[in-house]
């Protein structure tokens, strides 16, 4: 049995909770969220806490039962307090903005990138290089996220490009003049 899978959810007060057949709907103050689960296992609501219960032996059923639980607390959390992760944009003449629901990046390349925010998710810009990605679900807020560093990685010369706040890029010597 998984470790994390057996512990249960502690639900606060504020939260609505249901459960409809296998998926199990969280909605709060931020939003509403669904998640859907397998057929080998069974959610239970019992007095202020959530647990979720493995009815197959099967080893597909063990790997998935502390993820499908992470899952959920992780619908818990965004419907109440939301998910957010921070990027940076180094490099001269680097920047970007938020057109409607478009984010448009001057990147150094000849062409300004466009990319179009998906629903759920908002993003904020301050003082053109610093970038926030906002939502309720976590998955996709890491994906838009990673969707935008992925348009130019910081590279490791001179360490321009887009990170994430507080990542550490290691940094390469340039070549050496030969005498």
């Amino acid at each position: 049995m998984s470790r994390i899978g057996k512990m249960p959810i502690k639900l606060p007060a504020e939260l609505q909770v249901t459960i409809d057949k296998n998926v199990v709907t969280f909605e709060g103050k931020k939003g509403k969220l669904s998640h859907p689960l397998p057929d080998f296992l069974k959610v239970h609501k019992r007095d202020n806490t959530l647990v979720v219960e493995n009815v197959s032996e099967s080893r597909e059923a063990k790997a998935m039962h502390g993820l499908h639980r992470s899952l959920l607390y992780n619908a818990l959390v965004g419907v109440q307090e939301g998910f957010q992760k921070k990027l940076e944009i180094n490099g001269i003449g680097f920047k970007a903005s938020v057109e409607g629901r478009k984010l448009v990046m001057q990147l150094g390349f000849s062409h300004p990138v466009v990319y179009e925010i998906p629903e759920g998710v908002t993003v904020k810009v301050q003082d053109n290089t610093k970038l926030t990605v906002e939502g309720i679900d976590k998955c996709l807020v890491g994906a838009v996220a990673a969707d935008i560093r992925g348009f130019y990685p910081p590279e490791p010369y001179k360490g321009k490009g887009i990170r994430y706040a507080g990542e550490q890029i290691r940094r390469k010597a340039g070549k050496t003049a030969q005498k």
